[in-house]
């Protein structure tokens, strides 16, 4: 058993070290720290720090561009526009905020609470600490479907087959890996993961030969625009066409931590316990495909958000899911925030792709997290 895994069964309910136990059981006076307080104490300080480090970022983000406002100018317009304070705002001041950085900004926020929840289910699945939502081809079905809108021009008939072709990618992608998954009678997750390998190299080949046969310099600046993930030109359409199913599907991903830290434990011990091992398997990993897929339609690919933000947290919060889900989901929306503020700042006027920006902050960060936990992680 991994030190990962030993971690879990040192947390999981029922047992006498369950983090749910009360501070004063035997042997927990002499256990300091977040990692080993009880589940209810770690989660809400938890998502109470993430909460209001996700508030304070966003309150800088607003403020941040070629129209520079203070952190309290942008609460005094933010009142104002919710009828809270006598402020006196002007028409620009209002529509830089309310019609342009704020829809941008909550669709990072939804984005990156997505793909962190999606990145603890499938690091939970895998009993991997490093997998992450692309590992079933979600990511590369929505690339294929959203580069094939672009390639044939389709974005002219209506500018929301972009992320419906998105989506209905990644669905056919999931679909593909079950299917075939299920043609080797065996849907474990080592099976799961090698034909996931594979679609993902067939879809990767697809937009190869897409990009290779582009017809004009619009259209190859597009598709790669869209590859690198972006948050421009986000309104509150897309809002309203993401937010709902986000929050359901997270929501309902938050009710799977105690199956997820059983899970962890293996398949026998997993049922054991009376969970469904394969039936919570199955839902998990198409309620997590289903919200990346739904994220990635709407703003392209982005990396490293799913595998790096619940890998970080489990180091500080300890490894029980009831406590990371929620966290993870702040922190994913905090990161992504960050991110796209890093992206629009660091080399003004020229702005970066979000996607750049997490691939450059993501890919050292998980260097050092393999690095400082091999034994652990591998």
């Amino acid at each position: 058993m991994t030190g990962w895994t030993s971690a879990v069964s040192a947390g999981r309910p029922g047992r006498a070290r369950a983090a749910d136990g009360g501070a004063g059981r035997t042997g927990r006076r002499g256990r300091a720290g977040l990692r080993t307080a009880p589940v209810a104490l770690r989660r809400s300080i938890a998502c109470t720090v993430l909460g209001a480090l996700l508030v304070a970022v966003a309150v800088v983000a607003l403020g941040s561009g070629p129209v520079a406002l203070s952190p309290s100018r942008v609460l005094e317009i933010i009142g104002h526009g919710l009828g809270w304070g006598s402020a006196e705002v002007t028409s620009a001041e209002s529509a830089v905020i309310w019609h342009v950085r704020m829809p941008r900004i909550v669709i990072a926020a939804l984005v990156g609470a997505a793909l962190a929840t999606s990145g603890v289910v499938m690091q939970g699945v895998f009993r991997n600490p490093l997998a992450e939502p692309g590992v079933i081809g979600v990511s590369a079905g929505a690339s294929v479907g959203a580069v094939t809108a672009l390639y044939f021009g389709l974005t002219a008939i209506s500018r929301w087959l972009l992320p419906g072709l998105a989506f209905l990618g990644a669905m056919i992608a999931v679909t593909l890996v079950f299917a075939v998954s299920q043609l080797a009678r065996r849907q474990v997750t080592a099976t799961l993961l090698l034909v996931g390998i594979a679609v993902n190299a067939f879809l990767g080949s697809i937009i190869s030969i897409m990009l290779a046969t582009a017809t004009t310099e619009e259209d190859l600046r597009s598709i790669t625009f869209w590859l690198q993930g972006g948050l421009d030109a986000r309104t509150w359409d897309h809002v309203g066409l993401v937010l709902v199913p986000i929050l359901a599907v997270c929501g309902l991903l938050m009710v799977f931590g105690r199956d997820l830290n059983v899970m962890v434990l293996g398949d026998d011990q997993g049922r054991a316990t009376g969970v469904d091992v394969a039936r919570s398997r199955i839902v998990m990993m198409v309620l997590a495909a289903c919200v990346t897929g739904i994220a990635v339609s709407v703003t392209g690919t982005i990396s490293f958000v799913g595998m790096v933000v619940p890998h970080a947290l489990r180091l500080v919060l300890g490894p029980d899911h009831r406590v990371l889900l929620p966290a993870s989901a702040l922190g994913g929306a905090a990161f992504l925030v960050l991110a796209d503020l890093v992206a629009r700042a660091a080399f003004d006027p020229v702005s970066l792709q979000v996607g750049v920006v997490t691939s450059i902050i993501g890919a050292p960060v998980l260097l050092l997290f393999v690095i400082r936990n091999r034994r652990t992680v591998l």
